[in-house]
C-alpha cells in the first residue's frame, strides 16, 4: 500500500513533467507537434491519478475488509493506464524515433516491485503490443507520424530493417528488465518475509524471558521481604541485647537486603510494563503528583543541605494517565538529582504549559553526564561513569521506567547535560484532550 500510494505521487510530477517538456520543446526546441493533444493527455493522466488518490483514501478511511485484492486491483489498474498515456505522448512526439521510448522500463521496474512475476510479464506483454501496435501503424501510414528529427530526410519511419531492430531491442529490454527486477523483488520479499517471521519469534522470547523475570523477581522480593522482617526485631531489642559487633554485621546485611528489594521492585515494574499492552489510566492532578514527588526528597534535599524549589504554570493541573507512575517517574528525576548534587548545591523542577503539552523540566548542579554516556542514559541497567563511580548502589532502571512511562504515554524523555555543570532533564506529556460538550 506505502508502494502503492508512492506510485500515486509520482505520477503527479510526471504530469508536471511533460507541461514542462512540451513547453520546452515549443519554444526552445521549436518542434513542430500538437501541444494540444499532448497537454490534454497529460491532463486526462492527472484527473485518472485524482480518481486513483480518492478511491486509495477511501480505502484506508472506511477500513474495507478487502484492502488487499483492492490495492492489488488500483495497481494492476494504474499500470496499464501509465503505459496507454505514455504510448500516446511517444505517439505524438515522434513515435519509436523519440528516446524516452525507454521510459516503458521504468513501468516495467514499478511492476516487478509492486506485482507478482506473472502479472509483471503480462503488463510487458501488453507495453510491448502497445509500442508494435503503435510502429506498426506508423509504418503502414494509418496514423500520423510526428518527426521530431532535426532533418526531415533523417526520419526513420520508412526503413523496415532499423523499424525491426528498434522494436527488438525494445522486446528484450522490456522482459530481461522484468526477469532482473522481479527477480530482485522477490528475494527481497523472502528476505523480508524470513525477517518477519525472525521478528515474531524474537518478540515470543522476549516475552517468555520477561515473563520468567516477572516470576522470579517476585519470588526473590518475597524472600528479601522475609529476611528483612526478620531482621527488623532483632535491630529494635524485641528479641534482646544484640552485642555491638554483631549489630554492625545486622544492619549492613538489612541495608543491603532493602538496596536489593528496591532493585527487584524497579525490575518487577518494568517487566510489567513491557508485558502490559497498557497502563490504567485515569484523571488526576498534576499539581498534586508534583508535590507528592517533591516530598519524596525534601528529606535528603535537607541532609546535604541542597535548595530545593518547585513550581507549576497557572491553569496546568488536570492530566489523564497513569498518576503513579507519571509521580514516580517525575520522583526518580528528583532523586537522581539530589543524590548526584554535592552539598550546598541547588535542585529546582518546573511545570510548563507548551500547548499541546506539558513540559517537566528537573535541573540540579550536579556532576552532569559525561558526554560519551549520554546516549546511552535511558537504556536498562545503564549507568554512568561518573554515577557508578561517586554511588555504587544503583538498579540502572530508573530512567529507563521514564522513557517507558513518557512512550505509554504518547510523551518522551530526553537530557541535556555538561559534566562538572549539572544536568536538566525533561519529561513531556500530551495535554489530556478536551472534555465533549453535552
Amino acid at each position: 500500500m506505502e508502494s502503492l500510494h508512492w506510485l500515486i505521487r509520482l505520477r503527479w510530477f510526471a504530469v508536471a513533467g511533460i507541461f514542462l517538456a512540451a513547453l520546452f520543446a515549443d519554444k526552445a526546441l521549436r518542434l513542430a507537434l500538437p501541444y494540444w493533444k499532448i497537454c490534454g493527455i497529460a491532463a486526462a493522466l492527472g484527473a485518472v491519478n485524482l480518481l486513483f488518490l480518492l478511491r486509495f483514501r477511501r480505502c484506508l478511511a472506511t477500513r474495507e475488509p478487502c484492502v488487499e485484492k483492492l490495492t492489488n486491483r488500483l495497481a494492476n489498474a494504474q499500470i496499464p493506464v501509465d503505459l496507454v498515456s505514455l504510448t500516446a505522448l511517444l505517439h505524438f512526439s515522434g513515435g519509436i524515433e523519440n528516446p524516452f521510448r525507454y521510459y516503458f522500463v521504468f513501468h516495467m521496474i514499478i511492476a516487478s516491485v509492486l506485482l507478482s512475476r506473472r502479472a509483471s510479464y503480462l503488463q510487458a506483454t501488453f507495453a510491448l503490443l502497445l509500442f508494435l501496435l503503435m510502429a506498426g501503424m506508423e509504418y503502414t501510414g494509418r496514423w500520423a507520424h510526428y518527426c521530431v528529427a532535426s532533418q526531415p530526410q533523417l526520419c526513420l519511419r520508412g526503413d523496415l530493417l532499423h523499424l525491426a531492430g528498434v522494436c527488438a531491442a525494445f522486446a528484450s529490454t522490456l522482459f530481461i528488465s522484468v526477469y532482473m527486477a522481479s527477480s530482485i523483488a522477490a528475494k527481497l520479499r523472502q528476505k523480508e518475509a524470513g525477517l518477519r517471521e525472525a521478528n515474531l519469534q524474537l518478540l515470543e522470547k522476549d516475552k517468555i524471558k520477561s515473563n520468567y523475570v516477572l516470576r522470579v523477581t517476585h519470588d526473590i522480593k518475597e524472600h528479601l521481604a522475609a529476611i528483612q522482617a526478620c531482621l527488623d526485631p532483632v535491630l529494635a531489642g524485641v528479641t534482646g541485647p544484640v552485642d555491638p559487633r554483631q549489630e554492625s554485621l545486622i544492619r549492613r546485611a538489612y541495608e543491603r537486603t532493602g538496596k536489593l528489594t528496591a532493585f527487584a521492585k524497579a525490575l518487577l515494574e518494568i517487566t510489567r510494563m513491557k508485558l502490559s499492552r497498557g497502563l490504567e489510566t485515569a484523571d488526576f492532578s498534576l499539581k498534586k503528583t508534583a508535590e507528592n514527588a517533591v516530598s519524596y526528597v525534601e528529606a535528603s534535599a535537607k541532609a546535604k543541605n541542597i535548595a530545593l524549589s518547585w513550581s507549576i504554570a497557572p491553569g496546568v493541573d488536570l492530566m489523564h494517565g497513569s498518576q503513579i507512575y507519571i509521580e514516580e517517574s517525575i520522583a526518580n528525576f528528583l532523586a537522581n538529582a539530589v543524590k548526584y548534587t554535592p552539598e550546598g548545591g541547588k535542585v529546582s523542577m518546573d511545570i510548563t504549559d507548551e500547548g499541546a503539552s506539558v513540559l517537566v523540566r528537573v535541573r540540579d548542579t550536579g556532576m552532569g553526564v559525561p558526554a560519551e554516556d549520554m546516549p546511552h542514559i535511558f537504556e536498562e541497567f545503564f549507568r554512568a561513569r561518573n554515577a557508578k563511580a561517586a554511588e555504587r548502589n544503583g538498579t540502572g532502571l530508573g530512567l529507563s521506567i521514564a522513557r517507558e512511562v513518557a512512550a505509554r504515554h504518547k510523551g518522551r524523555v530526553w537530557v541535556e547535560s555538561q559534566e562538572g555543570k549539572g544536568s536538566t532533564f525533561y519529561f513531556s506529556l500530551p495535554k489530556s484532550p478536551p472534555p465533549e460538550r453535552a
